[in-house]
């Protein structure tokens, strides 16, 4: 995953940017369904303290959680700021993915229903759409299932199986993607859910076809780069605005 440039945002517009971006992915999460119950996370480095993380506030549903709300957590998982709680399983996995992933601004982490089926098969994803060769060999596993991930080394263990990849399927348990923005993070937690989903179809009709192995890496560098990612965020964010103003509050 290729590093961007930096903005010329000052440290206080900058992050008032991403924890805006912040609550928009949160909402977003929740129109796509990827909300359940207390499960799931997205967390935003603090331009200023590159060692605290901004990240949504504990049993708080996606669908109401406004940039008032987010909680700022170090990296001991310790909040520091802000009126509620963090998730466990939250400060254990993103605390280590930041820690290990200096350049990752963003982590994204829920329990989808496709994400979460693939999962279970302890594969990568393969080349077979146009949306699917945006992960092409820029993916892992993590594969081990040990229950909730409540250990400080179940975290570090995460971190090391993710590498330097923009994602990673954790097995028996969902997706986990990064970035260099929350825009890039958010959507490609969406996009990779998607491809989960029409990978659970393809394989159930029978024997899809993957793309070839050069039109795949083609198509990764079209599909699977930063400037897509914030391009491809854009338009959900322009929606988000419009129908939900509430959560920039």
């Amino acid at each position: 995953m290729e590093a961007i440039a930096e903005t010329t945002r000052t440290i206080e517009e900058e992050r008032q940017y991403r924890k805006e971006r912040l609550a928009a992915a949160f909402r977003l999460f929740s129109k796509f369904g990827f909300d359940h119950g207390e499960a799931g996370h997205i967390t935003a480095r603090d331009p200023e303290y590159p060692d605290h993380f901004w990240v949504n506030p504990y049993r708080v549903h996606f669908s109401q959680i406004k940039v008032s709300d987010l909680v700022l957590a170090n990296d001991k998982g310790e909040v520091v700021e802000g009126d509620y709680d963090v998730n466990a399983a939250a400060l254990v996995i993103h605390s280590a993915v930041h820690k290990a992933r200096p350049d990752a601004i963003a982590a994204a982490h829920a329990h989808t229903t496709y994400g979460q089926i693939w999962s279970t098969t302890g594969k990568l994803l393969q080349p077979l759409t146009q949306d699917s060769c945006a992960f092409y060999k820029d993916h892992s596993i993590f594969d081990d299932y040990t229950g909730v991930v409540l250990e400080k080394s179940e975290g570090e263990r995460i971190a090391d199986a993710l590498g330097n990849y923009k994602a990673t399927i954790l097995r028996n348990h969902g997706l986990l993607t990064v970035g260099h923005s929350v825009e890039e993070a958010a959507w490609w937690f969406i996009l990779m859910e998607r491809a989960c989903r029409e990978h659970v179809y393809a394989h159930a009709i029978g024997n899809p076809i993957e793309i070839d192995e050069k039109y795949a890496e083609i198509t990764y560098k079209q599909e699977g780069n930063p400037e897509a990612a914030r391009g491809m965020f854009k338009p959900l964010w322009d929606r988000i605005v419009a129908e939900q103003p509430d959560f920039l509050d």
